[in-house]
């Protein structure tokens, strides 16, 4: 299907609204934590279902990371949630989360001549000695694009499916109209 896009993972960040939550607590009662301050000050959990990866902070802060639909955010935080409260942590009030990135990847349908698309497509870079792809950040927008002579593309920077769509028809079109 042309214009096919997947999205391959997606970053949340979220308050907990952690009341008597430590980075030492999670580490002494929680499995699969990876903590060394000297190197970073956050907590990694890793769940296996989903199979994701969070960065917890001392302030009740977290990231999440490695989620594939926007769906598993909310099963994400829960289960977190209710590992934290076998341990005695409490909540002041409901998590706040915002999507902070998005990746897709996809294929546009048709091949690409990347030396011609970087003459003709602003805001493009491309050095086929160093990387494959072309790099491209359209014009008012935080997403960037990496595209390759066989019509794969990779979008970052979203923070919704239908943002991503959107740049991904808009990309299409623009492509369609260099010659190839």
């Amino acid at each position: 299907m042309e214009g096919d896009v997947k999205i391959q993972n997606i970053v949340v960040s979220c308050d907990l609204f952690t009341n008597n939550c430590t980075v030492k607590k999670v580490v002494k009662n929680i499995e699969n934590v990876q903590y060394d301050p000297l190197k970073f000050p956050g907590a990694c959990i890793r769940l296996k279902e989903p199979k994701v990866s969070i960065l917890l902070f001392d302030s009740g802060r977290i990231v999440i990371s490695g989620l594939k639909s926007e769906d598993l955010i909310i099963k994400a935080i829960d289960l977190l949630k209710s590992k934290l409260k076998k341990f005695g942590v409490t909540f002041s009030k409901k998590p706040e989360w915002k999507i902070q990135n998005m990746v897709a990847s996809g294929d546009i349908g048709f091949p690409l001549q990347l030396t011609n698309v970087v003459y003709n497509l602003e805001n493009t870079e491309y050095n086929p000695e160093q990387f494959p792809g072309l790099v491209y950040k359209p014009k008012d927008t935080r997403l960037s694009f990496l595209l390759f002579n066989s019509g794969k593309i990779v979008c970052t920077g979203g923070r919704s499916r239908e943002e991503i769509i959107t740049a991904v028809k808009a990309l299409i079109e623009k492509l369609k109209s260099i010659k190839h």
